[in-house]
Formats: structure tokens, C-alpha cells, sequence
């Protein structure tokens, strides 16, 4: 049923627009509808022009989007791997900034040292200097001891002196009185061994030390071994 009255609605439709253009014939003309019907079809051509080719221009312009888009999102990437770049560039300039100035103060504390050992230098050569002028001064005094006080001196190990008193005990002249003197780091003189042991030995060193009166100290050593030869 609903196909034939669909067909019988196409009919009556087709029948309404036949008499409708029997009417505008005859109303107008065949000749004036002809020229309706070309500026018609000139309008649409036209518009058909026109909608391609703007078809065409929205096409060009979707695909310039898309570019300036995927321009954009390029820039976007550059512009965070700058970041990191410079981020990265940041933290190697303060690395940097770091081992200059390990770089300095490693330099600074080797200079310090470097002058605390050129210091400590010039000391001990000071102290070698002096302590070799005082053991050329003993060697020179040599004779006159061993002329005077019957004493041998002696050159040992590690630059010490040796002193050694004969002529002391009467009943045994040859017997040895000994004792081992050197030169300190501080410069000073030390008594390092004494044969047989002398109490005031210490009392000795330190008046030496302080007078600098080294025949005064051999004497004085000689008087004590001879005061103990009698005991």
C-alpha cells in the first residue's frame, strides 16, 4: 500500500510541473524561458567555478595550517632542546667555575708549601752550616787538647765526636775516659754517651749551651773524670 501511493505522490507531482510549464510557456514565451534557463545554467557554471575554486583555496589553506603547524611544533622542539642545551651548558660553565677554582686553591696550598719548604730549606742549611763551623772549629782545636789534656778526638758515625781522656787514672794511664758529642737539629751541643757516667754531665751540656765555651766544657768534663778516678 505504501508503495503505490508513493508512486501515485510521483504521478500527480510530475502531472503539477507539466501543467506548471505549459502555463509559464505560454505565459512567457519558449524563447524567454530558454534565456532564463541558460542564465541559470551560466549561474550555476559559474558558482561551480567558484565553489572549486575555493574548494581548492580552503585545500591550500588546510594544508598551509598544517604546516605553519608542523613549523610550529619544530620551533616548539628546537626552542626545549635550547633549554636543555643551555641548561646543560649552565651546569658545565658552574662545573667549570668549580674546578678553576680547586684549580686555584690547590695551586695557592702548593705555593705555601713550597715556601714553607724553601723556609725549612734555608734553616736546616743554616743549621748544617753552623754545625759544620763548629765540628772544623773542634777538629782545629785538636791538637791543642791532645796536647795539653792528653785527649784523642775522633770523627764517628752521623758526624759525631768522639773525646777520649788518657794520662787521668795514675794508677792505670792508659785506661779510656770517653765521652760522644754531636750537633742537635736545634744547633745545640749534646752529649750522646759519656764512659764511665758522670753525674754533672747534664750541668756541663747546659752551660755549653748557654756560654758557647766549648774549651771551658772540655776542661770542666776532665776535671770531673779525674775527681772520679780518685774515688
Amino acid at each position: 500500500m505504501a508503495n503505490i501511493k508513493t508512486e501515485d505522490e510521483i504521478m500527480f507531482f510530475e502531472r503539477e510541473m507539466r501543467e506548471f510549464w505549459t502555463k509559464l510557456k505560454s505565459i512567457y514565451g519558449t524563447e524567454q524561458i530558454n534565456q532564463t534557463l541558460a542564465l541559470r545554467d551560466s549561474c550555476k557554471e559559474s558558482i561551480k567555478v567558484l565553489s572549486d575554486k575555493w574548494s581548492k583555496k580552503l585545500k591550500e589553506g588546510d594544508l598551509m595550517i598544517d604546516k605553519i603547524q608542523e613549523y610550529s611544533n619544530e620551533i616548539l622542539q628546537q626552542s626545549q632542546r635550547i633549554s636543555e642545551n643551555q641548561e646543560h651548558l649552565t651546569e658545565i660553565k658552574s662545573n667549570l667555575n668549580q674546578e678553576e677554582k680547586q684549580k686555584k686553591d690547590l695551586t695557592d696550598s702548593i705555593q705555601e708549601l713550597k715556601e714553607e719548604l724553601m723556609k725549612k730549606k734555608e734553616i736546616i742549611s743554616s743549621k748544617n752550616k753552623a754545625a759544620k763551623e763548629r765540628v772544623e772549629r773542634l777538629c782545629k782545636s785538636k791538637v791543642l787538647f791532645e796536647e795539653r789534656l792528653g785527649l784523642e778526638i775522633r770523627r764517628i758515625h752521623n758526624d759525631q765526636l768522639q773525646f777520649i781522656f788518657r794520662h787521668i787514672d795514675h794508677k792505670d794511664p792508659d785506661k779510656p775516659y770517653v765521652f760522644t758529642l754531636s750537633i742537635n737539629e736545634q744547633g745545640d751541643y749534646e752529649v750522646t754517651s759519656c764512659t764511665p757516667p758522670l753525674d754533672c754531665i747534664a750541668e756541663f751540656q747546659l752551660k755549653v749551651r748557654e756560654t758557647n765555651n766549648f774549651s771551658a766544657f772540655v776542661a770542666n768534663i776532665r776535671k770531673a773524670f779525674t775527681a772520679l778516678s780518685y774515688k
